[in-house]
């Protein structure tokens, strides 16, 4: 009996040890959304100088800072000379949705996880990240997470501040060109998993049309897109979660 919990416990600590081929799978994995937010974060710079911010302020906004949508409403707000509070306000509304997808995985750490690699892991919960992270099987590996922001987080930093320098150099076509790769990378993340399950599949079609026609209904129309973003994933989520309920196994212990 003591040699089992023992031996359970121990499977449970080498959930979250370091493991240099974890780790090195998740660079691989974040080599392409580094190469996705290189060009996304490439037009965020050209936003940024429009701001006054200097390259090296834009590296650091975005390296602590990690979310398009909050970076470019932070920096209209300071193009038009608003207070600290108002930008802070405006960046936490425009992020909230990172909150439901922390709440997600917290939910997928293996039990006595230290706190430090939640913290850790939260500093960088974006899309793509939250994406290649929860769709892994088993109890998360902090060094799989930590592999993909390794690569992604300075990509998106580096690409600011190049954007920056550049300026209005580039043709806005090139710009928005550039900027498709992310909706590359959304794709590569929801097919995969839609392929294996059906239930997978229809939600996504669901979140999809939905979406769309939260876009065009009189009042929710009105809403920002992070406002109805929360509100159809927490619909949608606890809707699948009474419908199709997913048993936790026992087994989940060996994060892969």
């Amino acid at each position: 009996m003591n040699n089992t919990k023992s031996t359970t416990q121990k499977n449970k600590r080498t959930v979250y040890a370091f493991s240099k081929d974890i780790y090195m799978r998740g660079m691989r994995d974040g080599f392409p959304i580094a190469l996705g937010y290189f060009a996304v974060s490439f037009s965020l710079g050209i936003a940024a100088r429009k701001a006054g911010l200097t390259p090296l302020q834009g590296f650091f906004a975005s390296l602590f800072n990690n979310a398009s949508a909050g970076e470019y409403a932070a920096f209209a707000l300071i193009a038009t000379g608003a207070s600290y509070l108002e930008v802070a306000i405006i960046t936490l509304i425009a992020n909230a949705r990172y909150l439901l997808m922390s709440c997600a995985l917290a939910q997928r750490f293996a039990p006595g996880t230290p706190f430090y690699h939640r913290l850790l892991i939260g500093y960088d919960v974006t899309d793509e990240l939250f994406g290649i992270t929860i769709g892994r099987p088993g109890y998360i590996n902090p060094f799989y997470t930590y592999g993909a922001i390794t690569i992604a987080a300075p990509a998106w930093a580096v690409g600011t501040a190049l954007g920056i320098i550049a300026g209005n150099l580039l043709p806005l076509r090139v710009v928005s060109a550039l900027s498709v790769a992310l909706y590359g990378m959304f794709l590569a993340i929801i097919i995969p998993p839609a392929k294996r399950s059906r239930i997978i599949a229809g939600l996504v079609a669901v979140s999809f049309a939905l979406s769309l026609a939260c876009g065009y209904i009189p009042l929710v129309s009105s809403m920002s897109e992070g406002t109805r973003t929360i509100i159809l994933t927490v619909l949608i989520s606890c809707a699948a979660a009474i419908i199709f309920p997913v048993k936790n196994e026992e087994g989940e212990n060996n994060a892969q």
